[in-house]
């Protein structure tokens, strides 16, 4: 579990680290800091594969992010089983993401879906990944994301 007492851990996991899992991560700190409920959390996110290793978010997600007054903190890392299964909620943008992680050896009981925390949707859902997309792509992520992240808060009791 986490290793701060008090806090809970969120990490948010796709491919490479550089569209969708940063932008959950941004939009997540951006809505819990809006709750007054930052300091209740540990956020990070982080991929699968480590190709894009330590080069900030892709300029698409930054473009989006910051057109709604988000910030995306984070550079891109692959995931490392030592650190990262500490985290109380490990949530995945898609389904091989989420297998990835399964095979790996995250614990089952804290991998979840994105879209599974949009209240909207029912059943399984992957956020589409908008790296060979156009900046159009990135603004239908964001819109899920938005939606999930809020879910995610209010069924963390973060109002």
């Amino acid at each position: 579990m986490n290793d701060e007492p008090g806090r809970i851990g969120v990490l948010f996991v796709c491919m490479g680290n550089i569209c969708r899992s940063p932008l959950a991560e941004g939009l997540f700190i951006h809505q819990a800091r809006e709750r007054e409920a930052l300091h209740r959390f540990e956020v990070d996110s982080c991929g699968t594969g480590g190709w894009h290793a330590g080069n900030p978010a892709d300029p698409r997600s930054i473009a989006v992010a910051r057109r709604h007054g988000v910030v995306l903190p984070s550079r891109a890392r692959q995931v490392d089983a030592a650190l990262d299964w500490r985290f109380d909620r490990i949530v995945a943008m898609d389904r091989s993401n989420r297998d990835d992680l399964l095979a790996l050896g995250a614990p089952r009981e804290r991998v979840s879906l994105m879209l599974s925390w949009d209240p909207s949707l029912e059943g399984e859902h992957d956020v589409p990944d908008p790296y060979y997309g156009g900046a159009d792509g990135f603004d239908g992520v964001y819109d899920m994301l938005e939606r999930a992240c809020a879910g995610l808060l209010d069924a963390l009791r973060v109002e």
